[in-house]
This record gives structure tokens, C-alpha cells and sequence, in this order.
């Protein structure tokens, strides 16, 4: 970059000293050029011999600029309109710096011969070399100028603002595309340092989504496996039920297998989730029947603290097992935070069925509802003595959402979620 600029300066320095030099070896060279006097004899004679007809003047002296007055003062001949511009008199021509040069024949006046002066003549002529070599000077550096701005452009502006564009990239997560490199960028090993970088944070992120897969599978997995021994210790429960008749070995039989129900929900929450995670919760969607809703809102409803209206007869486009495990969560979280009565009511909705499970507990804050349906996330107010992952809602609204419907939460008079199911 320093030997780029330092070649400019010095090529504009080169120019200017030319320029510098063509105007003082001109401005030098002129010289004052004397005033031919046989010339001007040969001029004045041939004048006198054809007053009568002027144009002789012409035809003698075609490179010469003449201008010829009779003896009152009216023009007889102009070889240039240009040169005696402005002169029609002696007068005027004694002001302009011309020669003027009686004619007579002996005694008798016949006119006056104007010439222009010779050196007047050179220093226009010195005068007009001088304009037409500053202004090729100027031009030459001129397009120096725009040569160089083109140059600072092509090689310093477009390269930087490409790296802007590929830092903004990389910024939006785009690890894929790479920085080309040009020939003669002076840029080239930075140019080169920020496509290593590019291919070291893809190659980071990579490893860190192969990891993140691995972790997921691995929960999926152990969450699979563990629901195994939990529906045989549930087993062992029912067992025991009908077998035992002690009051207090029922009780605590009974309190194993509220808690193992309690683990089979907290296992199939973070199974569906993983599964979710790996892209295989798969949603079956099938026109169902909408009285499908009352059975499934009946099996769920272990307490019996469900009321629910009648279920306009329509079609749904609904996949019936992962709606069930959507109502099985809900009623489920109302028994734990809630537990006051249910009520179930359905109202239609352009092209959708609205089903909305209500109980009369405490509800929750407006500032949480938006955040009830993200993974991972529990009530701050009254979820903190109550067990539970976060992932109920989070399935639960992702599975509306493979299904073409929609999970509402709202927290007036109670605790409200509003399914909305896409009719057939």
C-alpha cells in the first residue's frame, strides 16, 4: 500500500516538473523578433502601384495579415476580419499596437497601410502553445487522478467493503459461502486469515451440532428406556392393591404410584421433546369425528373434576393420539396447580373448532403467559413448590402447531387454554 502511493507521488511530482519546464523553456525562448524593413518597403510600394485595386495585396502577400485605409480614412482591403477586429481608423490601430505605414506617391498622401506588429504576433502564437500544453498537462493529471481513484477502489474500497459484507455473514450464521481471493489484492493473506477463520468457526459449529444431536439422542434414549421399569413398578403397584388390606401399606402404595405417574409424565414430556429436537415427532393428521373430544377429555379425567358442554358435531382434521396427550396435559396441569373444577365449552372460529379447558385456580401473571409455552420455562409465582420440566405447554404447543392449530393461554378468572382445531 506504501509503495503504491509513493509511486503516485512521485509520478504527479514528474508531471508537474515537465509541465514546469515546456512553460519556462517557452516562456524563455521568446524573443522579440525585429521588424523586417525591406518587408515592409515591398508592402507599402505594392500598395502605392494598385490603390486602384486592392486585392493585388492579397494575391502578393496571401500569409500576410494587411489592412489598407485610403486617404480619407475608409477601408479599402482586410486580409482578416479577426486580426483587425475593432480597428477603422489609424487611430485604432496606433492603439492596438499595430505598425501603420503611410502610402504616398511624392507629395500626395494616398492612404495608410496597417500591419500587425511582429512581436505582438509571436507572443499570442507563444501564448497559445502555452494554453494548449497546460491544458494537455491538466488532462494528463486529471485522468492520473481518476486513475488512481479507480485503482483505490478497485484495490483498497471493494476489497474492505467485501470483507464488510462477509463479516455480516458470518454474523448471521452463513459459514458456507466463502471470501474469493483476486489476483495482485494487496489484501491477500487478511483476505486469506478471515476465510480460515470462516472455516474454523464452521467447522466449531459442526462439531457442536454433532454434540448437541448426540446429547439429544441420548436423552431420548434414556427417557425410552426408563419408562420401562416405571410402568413395572406402576404394575407392582396394581398389584399390591389388590393383594394387600392393610389401611396403611394401601396409602403408601397408593403414594408410589401418584409418583410414578408424577415420573411417567415427566419422562414422556422430555422424550417427546427430544424427539421433537431430532425432527421425529411426527403428527399424523386424519378427519376425525369431533365427539372424539368428550372421550378423550373422559379418559383423562381421573378426579372426575371435569365438566364439559356438548361438542358440536363437525370434522376435524386432528391427529387424535397427540391430542389426547395435548388434553391429558392440561387437565393434568390444572389437578396440580389448581385443583378446583374444570370446565370444557367449544365455540367455533372461522375454520376452526375452539375447545377451552378452564379451572378456578390462581391463574398466572399477564408478564408469564407469553413464556408459559417456551421449553424449559415454569411459572416464577406458583410453580416453585410443584414438580415438573417446563416441556408440558412447549409439546403441547408445537404439536397444535404440526397439527395446523393453535395453543391460547390466558389467565382471567382462573387458569384458561384455548385449542384451536382445524375443521375438515
Amino acid at each position: 500500500m506504501k509503495q503504491t502511493f509513493t509511486k503516485f507521488i512521485i509520478a504527479e511530482s514528474l508531471i508537474l516538473l515537465i509541465a514546469l519546464t515546456a512553460a519556462c523553456v517557452m516562456a524563455f525562448s521568446y524573443r522579440n523578433r525585429p521588424v523586417d524593413v525591406v518587408m515592409l518597403n515591398d508592402f507599402v510600394q505594392t500598395a502605392r502601384e494598385h490603390m486602384d485595386d486592392p486585392q493585388v495585396l492579397g494575391d502578393e502577400f496571401a500569409d500576410a495579415d494587411i489592412m489598407l485605409l485610403s486617404a480619407d480614412g475608409s477601408v479599402l482591403y482586410r486580409s482578416d476580419d479577426d486580426t483587425f477586429a475593432g480597428i477603422a481608423s489609424s487611430v485604432d490601430a496606433a492603439g492596438g499596437d499595430m505598425l501603420c505605414m503611410p502610402v504616398a506617391d511624392g507629395d500626395r498622401f494616398l492612404g495608410t497601410l496597417i500591419l500587425p506588429y511582429p512581436a505582438k504576433a509571436d507572443y499570442r502564437h507563444l501564448m497559445r502553445r502555452i494554453l494548449l500544453i497546460t491544458a494537455f498537462i491538466m488532462l494528463m493529471i486529471l485522468a492520473s487522478y481518476l486513475s488512481f481513484l479507480w485503482y483505490i477502489n478497485r484495490n483498497v474500497i471493494r476489497p474492505f467493503r467485501r470483507l464488510k459484507e462477509f463479516a455480516a455473514k458470518i454474523a448471521q450464521g452463513n459459514l458456507d459461502e466463502p471470501l474469493l481471493l483476486e489476483q495482485n489484492n494487496m489484501f491477500g493473506l487478511f483476505t486469506e486469515s478471515f476465510d480460515l477463520m470462516r472455516e474454523q468457526l464452521r467447522a466449531a459449529r459442526s462439531r457442536e451440532i454433532a454434540l448437541k444431536m448426540k446429547e439429544k439422542e441420548l436423552v431420548a434414549s434414556l427417557s425410552h428406556d426408563l419408562q420401562s421399569p416405571v410402568s413395572g413398578i406402576r404394575v407392582i403397584c396394581e398389584v399390591l392393591e389388590v393383594k394387600v388390606r392393610d389401611a396403611y401399606v394401601l396409602g403408601k402404595i397408593e403414594n408410589i404410584r401418584r409418583k410414578i405417574d408424577e415420573m411417567n409424565v415427566l419422562l414422556s414430556d422430555l422424550l417427546s421433546s427430544a424427539l421433537d429436537d431430532l425432527g421425529e415427532l411426527n403428527v399424523n393428521v386424519a378427519e376425525i369425528s369431533s365427539q372424539v373430544l368428550s372421550r378423550l377429555a373422559e379418559e383423562h379425567d381421573t378426579k372426575k373434576k371435569v365438566s364439559a358442554e356438548k361438542v358440536p358435531d363437525c370434522i376435524l382434521c386432528i391427529d387424535p393420539n397427540r391430542l389426547s396427550q395435548v388434553i391429558g396435559n392440561i387437565i393434568g396441569n390444572s389437578y396440580k396447580y389448581a385443583d378446583t373444577k374444570i370446565e370444557v365449552t367449544y365455540a367455533f372460529a372461522d375454520r376452526y373448532l375452539k375447545m377451552t379447558i378452564r379451572d378456578h385456580g390462581q391463574g398466572a401473571p399477564a408478564e408469564e403467559l407469553p413464556l408459559l409455552t417456551n421449553k424449559f420455562y415454569r411459572g416464577k409465582k406458583y410453580a416453585a413448590d410443584k414438580e415438573g420440566s417446563g416441556l408440558g405447554l412447549y409439546i403441547s404447543s408445537q404439536l397444535m402447531k404440526k397439527m395446523k392449530g393453535q395453543l391460547i393461554l390466558s389467565g382471567d378468572d382462573g387458569f384458561a387454554v384455548t385449542l384451536f382445531l382445524p375443521l375438515a
